[in-house]
């Protein structure tokens, strides 16, 4: 403002054109200013319509693909339709099929009331039945205790059994040793007792072997029952007493030399032959074989013998030692046989 003030002071002082070319410039910058804000503003207006193009391309974009959609979507509501169609049908016919299961639970509802009944019974039974699984439970509780104290007892006891194999073992291997001392010492006793009896069979030798009817077969001294017995008789005759005399003599010294510790017996064996027994005596061959036997033990008893050193047994006729029936046969097999063995 004071610049103006005073330039016209100037004018009015100076003279007309320097007025008119100052006044020319200020408007030729006012014109400059126009133009470069003209100029910006066409940039600018520029670029916003390219910017809105780009946006109206995709509006474009956008429009054809929501046409696409819009015609998928007229092809849905056509598919629709139909389908609505189709379900207003299956709709009418479940009302239908409803309408018959109203009228058939109207019927089932007339049996609900018995239902009822029988469901009411169905719970006191179930009640019962609870009562009776918490019965069980507690007996299974009571069941599970005596469980674990048996097998805290079998725990006990399987220490105990192993403390007693490993005793066992201890006494099996001494039982083996004494088992086998048992042995040697039993081994040694026959041993002794087959001498004795040898040295008893070789006395009965000397002292029977020249009288016919008197055998040895092996370990088995055999008096034929002719010399001892009349047929079909248990008696002893007076030439069988003569030998059984002998008999007695060399057992007794036998009994004297045989320590007592040596268990032994003098087995007497009656037998007969395979004949019918005829003597109204004896019943049948068993009684008189037994009775020929417990004859020659009570004669031997009677001159000292221990009765425990004595065994009497019968055969009858199922022990022969000839199988013929010719009468040597049977007269062989008609027998008494003396056996000195162990008890």
């Amino acid at each position: 403002m004071a610049v103006s003030l005073a330039r016209r002071r100037r004018i009015g002082d100076a003279p007309y054109w320097p007025g008119f070319v100052d006044a020319m410039a200020q408007l030729l910058l006012v014109i400059t200013f126009l133009l470069s804000v003209f100029i910006v503003a066409q940039f600018l207006l520029a670029r916003e319509i390219s910017g809105q193009d780009s946006a109206l391309g995709q509006l474009r974009s956008k429009i054809a693909e929501l046409s696409e959609l819009l015609a998928m979507e007229k092809s849905s509501k056509a598919e629709l339709a139909t389908s609505l169609a189709a379900l207003s049908d299956d709709l009418a016919s479940e009302k239908g099929k409803a309408a018959e299961l109203a009228a058939m639970l109207e019927g089932e509802s007339a049996k609900g009331s018995e239902a009822g009944a029988t469901i009411g019974g169905l719970r006191t039974s179930l009640d019962k039945e609870k009562q009776i699984s918490a019965d069980a439970l507690a007996k299974v509780e009571l069941l599970n205790q005596q469980i674990g104290a048996l097998r805290r007892q079998i725990s006990q006891l399987s220490s105990l059994l192993s403390d007693s194999e490993q005793r066992n073992v201890a006494s099996q291997a001494q039982i083996v040793d004494l088992g086998k001392r048992l042995n040697s010492a039993l081994a040694q006793r026959v041993q002794e007792l087959a001498r004795y009896r040898s040295e008893f069979f070789g006395r009965l030798r000397k002292i029977l072997s020249d009288r016919p009817g008197i055998l040895v077969v092996g370990d088995r001294f055999v008096f034929q029952s002719e010399v001892l017995f009349q047929k079909g008789s248990a008696e002893i005759n007076e030439p069988g007493l003569v030998e059984m005399g002998k008999l007695g003599d060399a057992l007794r010294e036998l009994e004297r030399d045989i320590p007592g510790d040596i268990a032994w017996v003098l087995r007497v064996d009656g037998h007969t032959d395979s004949d019918p027994i005829q003597s109204s005596s004896f019943r049948s061959n068993w009684e008189l074989s037994s009775e020929r036997a417990i004859a020659v033990v009570k004669f031997l008893i009677a001159r000292g013998i221990d009765p425990r050193h004595l065994v009497a047994a019968g055969f009858g006729e199922f022990q022969p030692i000839d199988p013929g029936e010719t009468e040597d046969a049977k007269s062989r097999n008609r027998r008494i046989e003396l056996k000195l063995t162990e008890r």
